[in-house]
């Protein structure tokens, strides 16, 4: 077995398996807990866990080569619609103990298997609150390097973008994932995913797209710049 660091990404890993075959990884900032029954690899005193691209957008993001993923050591972000805490465990690897994550979720379910997560991780923040009522949580949550949103509404684009509007410093990013049957069932997804990408270039930089498929049908994920 052999790992490496990612050839653009900082924190990010890839497992080079004997048997033949990588897979992604992040190094785990809490050693012997599983999140979402991934598999953990103990290499040379560390220890690492396989991100499952099916269980997370972002990984199939990289997968399919997006451009950039800017998160860094110390990075401030927020996660919009962290669910139960799959990726933003991921992100918390990554961003490490001096950068933090605010995890805004809207249903109590998930959000109470998040709370679990973030016994382990001190750089989560759990938020229950909606993600189009930045007020409700405004006081709560810094100016972010990087907003992060996964959410199903037929409003994602205008959330995003009063997120941003209010969170976002100047120079930061922003990784959404538009999930085209949320917004319409009934129209092609390619044609929602070039209107929603035209709301968005008229308040941000868009750097990149990448659909995420084979992992996940009708999305795309969009990097912005501010």
């Amino acid at each position: 077995m052999k790992i490496e660091k990612h050839e653009k990404l900082e924190n990010i890993y890839w497992v080079e398996f004997d048997e033949g075959g990588r897979k992604l990884a992040t190094k785990n900032l809490s050693p012997g807990s599983k999140v979402y029954d991934e598999k953990l690899i103990d290499h040379d005193g560390k220890q690492y866990r396989i991100w499952n691209p099916y269980r997370s957008k972002l990984a199939a993001a990289i997968l399919e080569g997006i451009e950039d993923v800017p998160l860094n050591s110390g990075d401030i972000v927020l996660y919009l619609g962290a669910a139960s805490g799959t990726t933003a465990s991921h992100i918390s690897d990554i961003v490490g103990e001096k950068g933090m994550i605010y995890c805004v979720e809207i249903s109590s379910r998930p959000l109470r298997d998040l709370l679990v997560v973030c016994e382990d991780r001190q750089n989560l923040a759990p938020i229950l609150a909606d993600a189009q009522k930045v007020e409700r949580y405004r006081f709560l949550v810094e100016q972010a390097d990087l907003i992060y949103q996964d959410i199903a509404h037929p409003e994602q684009t205008k959330i995003a973008l009063k997120n941003i509007e209010t969170f976002l410093r100047e120079g930061g990013h922003a990784l959404i994932a538009i999930k085209a049957r949320s917004i319409d069932v009934t129209k092609d997804p390619k044609e929602i995913f070039t209107e929603e990408m035209a709301k968005l270039e008229e308040k941000m930089e868009i750097v990149d797209s990448k659909l995420l498929e084979p992992y996940e049908e009708d999305h795309v994920m969009v990097l912005l710049k501010k």
